[in-house]
């Protein structure tokens, strides 16, 4: 008879089984700690994946029809003419969607060897700017493909969504570069974003042409970094001008956004050049990046210290903090405001309490009104744009104009380096100066009313 004190171990075959099941864990959860994820939440690619589309998925929502839907399905499985004549009859519905123009336009490209670029904008955070980008970018690749494409190669367009977020930056870009069929990149649109993917686009020898970010730090990155917006000093130097020669304004508070480094260097070129002028800036501190930022109690320290008038230089994605300042400003003192306020949030939200504000912008459709861009922008979109429109329109127009010279990813960035090189714009041709930025010069406007509606209206 067995002791009962001794027990007897279980079978070899349990221990063996044990450990597969160890080892299965460990290696589907050790690589998650390597890459600091969570071995239980989706990997980097599937949620990357979620804001990426050719025309398989709809990235706008705001702009669904049953013909959109029904083009993106059909896109998914492959059958392009399908999903092609799905995208015109939502287009005859809702012309002014440049998300399915795009799409359109891939659908016809697919079975012509396209050649492939990616673009990157915020619609999550700002749907109203990345749609804005969205249209400079269709109008250039539908006119490039009515042309004939490429040299007899059509154009396709990743859209993605960045909802300007550093993080999200660094990881579409990271995505772009490693798919070998990207040839350049139209992005990014808040400076934060574009800083944050720069080094990647650099390191790996991709092109990446920024419409919209106008931080300092970009002048000059590197080899591969380009923009079609003007350095950002030659955008506030003639604000300065403007408020200490025609308007006689000599004092100003200024609220800025500091997590906003276009908007910080704004206001950096803004103070130089003011100074210069004889100008003084009010000791104020108004940052519209503080969580608890206070409208009120900022106009009210600004008129208290003597501000003749308001400059205000918020982040893209907090333009309403912009306009709640501009809204509680019961002295009415004059505004003065960075490239950034030109949205048309700030005169929908804004109406009165915005009506006089002056701002520098790279492009308005009153200063070139027969230049085909602008006849062919309302034709297509059924109404007026904005510089965002034509800055990425050229920033489009230049890429095409760079793959028409060569098609590889090194060809495409000597053809935009060389000194020689042009493009034709929505008002000028586009250039590059050495650094990278665009030559050109701003344009001020100003908030009026006209009618019961408030626009930008350029200054003589």
């Amino acid at each position: 008879m067995q002791d009962p004190t001794k027990r007897k171990g279980p079978p070899p075959i349990v221990f063996i089984v044990a450990f597969a099941l160890i080892a299965i864990g460990a290696f589907k959860f050790i690589p998650s700690l390597f890459k600091g994820g969570n071995p239980d939440t989706p990997t980097t690619s599937g949620s990357i994946d979620t804001r990426l589309s050719l025309g398989n998925k709809i990235l706008v929502q705001s702009q669904t029809t049953a013909g959109k839907q029904a083009g993106v399905q059909a896109f998914a499985k492959g059958d392009y003419k399908e999903a092609f004549k799905n995208f015109q009859a939502s287009l005859q519905q809702n012309r002014n969607d440049p998300e399915t123009v795009i799409y359109l336009n891939n659908a016809k490209a697919n079975d012509n060897n396209p050649l492939k670029i990616a673009v990157s904008v915020p619609i999550g955070t700002n749907p109203n700017v990345a749609q804005e980008i969205l249209r400079g970018v269709a109008q250039a690749q539908e006119e490039a493909n009515s042309r004939g494409g490429i040299n007899g190669a059509s154009l396709q367009v990743l859209i993605a969504n960045d909802d300007n977020s550093e993080s999200f930056a660094k990881e579409l870009a990271t995505g772009f570069v490693n798919d070998p069929k990207i040839l350049a990149v139209v992005g990014h649109n808040a400076s934060n974003a574009s800083l944050a993917a720069a080094p990647i686009y650099q390191e790996n020898k991709l092109v990446m042409v920024t419409p919209t970010s106008f931080a300092n730090n970009l002048s000059g990155f590197g080899s591969y970094i380009f923009r079609t917006i003007p350095a950002i000093q030659s955008m506030a130097a003639p604000l300065a001008e403007y408020m200490v020669k025609k308007a006689g304004k000599t004092t100003v508070a200024i609220c800025y956004d500091s997590q906003a480094p276009d908007n910080v260097s704004f206001k950096d070129e803004f103070v130089s050049s003011f100074s210069a002028l004889g100008g003084k800036v009010v000791p104020t501190v108004c940052d519209f990046s503080t969580p608890g930022f206070n409208s009120s109690a900022s106009v009210a320290d600004a008129v208290s210290k003597g501000a003749q008038a308001l400059m205000i230089a918020p982040h893209i994605d907090r333009i309403d903090r912009a306009i709640d300042l501009a809204k509680a400003n019961p002295a009415k003192l004059p505004l003065y405001g960075s490239t950034t306020m030109y949205t048309f949030d700030t005169v929908k939200n804004g109406q009165k309490d915005v009506d006089g504000l002056v701002l520098p912008v790279p492009w308005h459709p009153d200063t070139n009104p027969n230049n085909p861009f602008s006849k062919n922008a309302i034709q297509r979109w059924g109404g007026v744009v904005n510089w965002r429109t034509a800055t990425s329109f050229d920033a489009t127009q230049a890429i095409i104009a760079g793959l028409q010279k060569s098609n590889t990813r090194e060809g495409l960035k000597q053809a935009l380096k060389n000194q020689n090189f042009s493009a034709m714009g929505a008002s000028e041709d586009v250039r590059f100066l050495p650094t990278g930025d665009r030559s050109g010069k701003p344009i001020l406007v100003q908030v009026q009313r006209q009618g019961s509606d408030y626009k930008f209206v350029a200054l003589p």
